[in-house]
C-alpha cells in the first residue's frame, strides 16, 4: 500500500493528500454543519483514516451524524488518500449497505473530488468497460483499490480487505435483544470479517447501542481496549480498540475528546436537553443503551422497574427519617432520601437530593429537604466529609436531630443481600420518574452484576434505609450523635 503524505496546512486548493478530513467534508458536501462535537468527532475519524488508529469503536446516540461521517463521507476519504484500498462496508442488510456504497459513489464522481482527489476516478456509464461499477462493488480506474458493500451474514468471498467499517449490524431493539441473532453476528464476524482481514488491516466500528452483548460488548469482553479521552491517545493505540462512546447527555467527567460539563446535550441544536430528558422518562433502560451507550438487558437488572408506586401516604404515618450517602468522590452522586414509616414497616420515599454538585450546594438542599417533609431523625454518612456536611445540615435545619456514621459494610454484599426486601417494603410515589429522572435511571437500571454498575450511590442509599427501618441492625455502623 502506498505511503501516505504528513498532514500539511490547508493553503489555497491543497495537494491530494493534504486536505483534512473536515475540510474535505464541507467540501463535497457543502451543505454538511460541523458544530460542535462533529468537529472532534471528524477529527478522530481523520486519525483512523491516516492510520493512526488501526481499530476502532464509537458509540453514538441516534440521528446523531454518525454515518454521514464515517460511511459515507469516510471511505470516499480513504480512497483518495490511497487509490489502492480496499474498503468494504457492512450493515444489517445488503439493501443499507448498497444505499451507503451509492454515497460514496455519488461523491467519488463529484468535480468538488476531482478537485482534490483527481488520481481516484470510478467508471462512468458503461466506460471503461473492463471496470465494475455497481451498488454493491465499484473499483479505481487505474488502481488496485475498490469498495464493496455487504449485509450481515453476507459473503465477502475471495475478497481480501484493507478497511471494514461496521455500521449499524441490528436493525432495532427487538433484533439486537435475540439471542440467535447475537450469536449469528458474532459468528459472521468471526467468519467473514476477520477471515478477510491482514496484519495492516483497520477496523471501525460505529453504532449505536442497544444490548450489552451486541458486537460492541462483545469484543470488549473479549480484548483489549481501553477509552479514548485524550487526543495523545491516538499515538499509542497500538493493537488494541480505541473506544469513543459519545453520550447524549454528558454524565461521565469531561475529557479533552469530550470537554462537556455534567448534564450538557451532544446536539442542543438537534436535540435539547430537555427532549433527551423526556426521552429519559419514557423508558431510562432503553436510552441508557443507545443514547448513553450503557447497556443493560432487562432481565439481568436487579430491580428494573417493579418498584411499587403510592398515590398518597397512609394516616398511620409513625415516624419520618432521611438516610444520606455522600459523595465518596468528584464523580459520585450524593444520595439523601427523606421517607415516612407506617405500623406495618412500609417504607414511603417521600422526597430526595440526588446530585453530583459541590457539598457547599448540596448540605443547603439537603436542609432545606429536611425542613419541607418536617423529618425529625437524619442519619448522614460520615465517609470522606460527611460529619463536616452533618454539622452545616444541623446549622441549617436545627428542629432535625442530626447523626453521622461510618458505613463499613461491604456494600456490594449489603445492596445484593437486601435486594428483596427493599422491593417488599419500599414504596415510591406515582409520577416519581419525573420528579427524580436521574434517581428513577440508576435505581431502575441497576444491575444484579455489581461490578457492571458505573453508580452505586442510589442503590446504596436505598439499602441503607431498609437496613435501618427493617432489620435494625446497626452492627455495621458506628453511630455519633451529632448536637
Amino acid at each position: 500500500m502506498k505511503t501516505i503524505p504528513p498532514e500539511q496546512p490547508v493553503c489555497g486548493q491543497p495537494a491530494p493528500g493534504h486536505i483534512d478530513f473536515a475540510a474535505f467534508a464541507r467540501a463535497v458536501y457543502p451543505f454538511l454543519s460541523l458544530d460542535g462535537f462533529h468537529r472532534d468527532y471528524y477529527r478522530v475519524l481523520e486519525a483512523f483514516a491516516r492510520g493512526r488508529i488501526r481499530r476502532l469503536i464509537v458509540s453514538m446516540p441516534p440521528q446523531h451524524g454518525k454515518s454521514v461521517g464515517s460511511t459515507t463521507l469516510l471511505p470516499a476519504y480513504m480512497l483518495g488518500l490511497d487509490p489502492d484500498m480496499r474498503i468494504a462496508i457492512a450493515s444489517y442488510s445488503g439493501t443499507l449497505a448498497s444505499k451507503f456504497n451509492r454515497r460514496v459513489q455519488r461523491i467519488l464522481e463529484s468535480p468538488e473530488y476531482a478537485a482534490i482527489f483527481p488520481e481516484t476516478t470510478i467508471k462512468r456509464g458503461s466506460k471503461p468497460s473492463n471496470y465494475i461499477r455497481t451498488s454493491d462493488e465499484v473499483e479505481i480506474i487505474g488502481r488496485r483499490g475498490e469498495l464493496l458493500s455487504v449485509g450481515r451474514e453476507g459473503s465477502l468471498t475471495g475478497n481480501r480487505v484493507d478497511c471494514f467499517i461496521l455500521d449499524d449490524l441490528y436493525k432495532d431493539a427487538m433484533e439486537a435483544s435475540s439471542p440467535v441473532v447475537r450469536a449469528n453476528c458474532w459468528e459472521w464476524y468471526t467468519s467473514v470479517v476477520r477471515t478477510r482481514m491482514h496484519n495492516a488491516s483497520r477496523e471501525l466500528i460505529v453504532f449505536t447501542r442497544w444490548h450489552e452483548e451486541d458486537l460492541i460488548g462483545s469484543i470488549l469482553g473479549r480484548e483489549r481496549w481501553r477509552e479514548l479521552h485524550r487526543w495523545s491517545d491516538l499515538d499509542t493505540a497500538g493493537d488494541e480498540w480505541l473506544y469513543l462512546n459519545l453520550e447524549a447527555l454528558k454524565a461521565s467527567p469531561p475529557t479533552q475528546i469530550d470537554p462537556r460539563t455534567e448534564g450538557e446535550a451532544l446536539w442542543p441544536e438537534q436535540q435539547s436537553v430537555a427532549l433527551l430528558m423526556e426521552k429519559r422518562r419514557l423508558d431510562p433502560v432503553r436510552f441508557e443503551a443507545m443514547y448513553q451507550g450503557h447497556p443493560s438487558s432487562r432481565h439481568g437488572l436487579l430491580w428494573g422497574d417493579s418498584f411499587v408506586e403510592y398515590d398518597a401516604l397512609p394516616r398511620d404515618i409513625v415516624r419520618r427519617g432521611n438516610y444520606t450517602d455522600t459523595a465518596d468522590t468528584g464523580d459520585d452522586y450524593l444520595c439523601s432520601l427523606c421517607y415516612a414509616v407506617d405500623t406495618d414497616g412500609v417504607i414511603y420515599l417521600t422526597d430526595a437530593v440526588y446530585s453530583r454538585e459541590p457539598m457547599e450546594l448540596t448540605e443547603g438542599a439537603v436542609a432545606e429537604m429536611l425542613c419541607r417533609n418536617d423529618t425529625r431523625t437524619a442519619m448522614i454518612e460520615s465517609n470522606n466529609g460527611g460529619r463536616g456536611f452533618a454539622r452545616a445540615v444541623q446549622r441549617a435545619a436545627p428542629l432535625a436531630h442530626v447523626e453521622w456514621f461510618h458505613q463499613s459494610g461491604n456494600k456490594e454484599a449489603r445492596i445484593l443481600s437486601n435486594s428483596a426486601t427493599v422491593l417488599h417494603t419500599v414504596r415510591v410515589p406515582h409520577g416519581w420518574h419525573l420528579r427524580w429522572p436521574e434517581l428513577y435511571a440508576h435505581l431502575t437500571t441497576y444491575r444484579r452484576l455489581f461490578r457492571a454498575n458505573r453508580w452505586h450511590d442510589a442503590a446504596d442509599a436505598l439499602t441503607g434505609v431498609v437496613e435501618r427501618e427493617v432489620s435494625g441492625d446497626d452492627g455495621q455502623w458506628r453511630r455519633v450523635k451529632f448536637i
